[in-house]
């Protein structure tokens, strides 16, 4: 038995041991989510995806419910991102001398959201956002990669000359 709580503890950390699938945690840390909706977010190929969340599925570090056609995902449980939240204090004592350490103290989770990703309507601060993009004089943030490059490709910000501003760190809100 004792080694088998071992065992156990390795497969959720192995789980975790993927920055995409941290992300789709980050993602799924207030809400539910579709395959869908997931897959916009990250720009991933559905086949890498599933791939992902069969994983966490696996794992039962994600949990299912079907709607109509639809499956969504949530985290199980809160513990779960408690850890994450643990691991990323533990960062922060590893990079105290670094210029990371500004970016790894902020508790992501008593930030209140400014504002909601234009393509997926997640509620979002500056601090949370994966993304944020000047257009036309005003700054948009966004929760991961495809829907930066959604948003960017629906408005030919491009061809007017705005560029993404700033990329910030995810950590293990992730």
């Amino acid at each position: 038995m004792y080694q088998q709580i071992f065992e156990l503890h390795t497969d959720i950390l192995k789980a975790l041991s993927h920055p995409k699938r941290l992300e789709i945690i980050h993602l799924l840390r207030d809400q539910s989510l579709s395959v869908r909706q997931i897959q916009d977010m990250l720009g991933l190929p559905q086949a890498n995806l599933s791939q992902h969340l069969q994983i966490l599925r696996e794992n039962q570090v994600v949990i299912t419910s079907k709607k109509g056609k639809q499956i969504f995902y949530k985290v199980s449980n809160p513990k779960l991102l408690k850890a994450c939240d643990l691991i990323r204090e533990v960062l922060l004592d590893r990079y105290e001398n670094s210029n990371m350490k500004d970016d790894l103290g902020k508790d992501l989770s008593d930030l209140l959201p400014v504002g909601i990703d234009p393509i997926c309507g997640m509620k979002l601060t500056p601090e949370t956002a994966a993304y944020a993009f000047e257009f036309q004089n005003t700054t948009h943030y966004f929760c991961a990669s495809g829907c930066l490059e959604k948003y960017k490709s629906s408005r030919h910000c491009e061809e007017q000359g705005d560029v993404a501003i700033q990329e910030q760190s995810l950590s293990c809100r992730t």
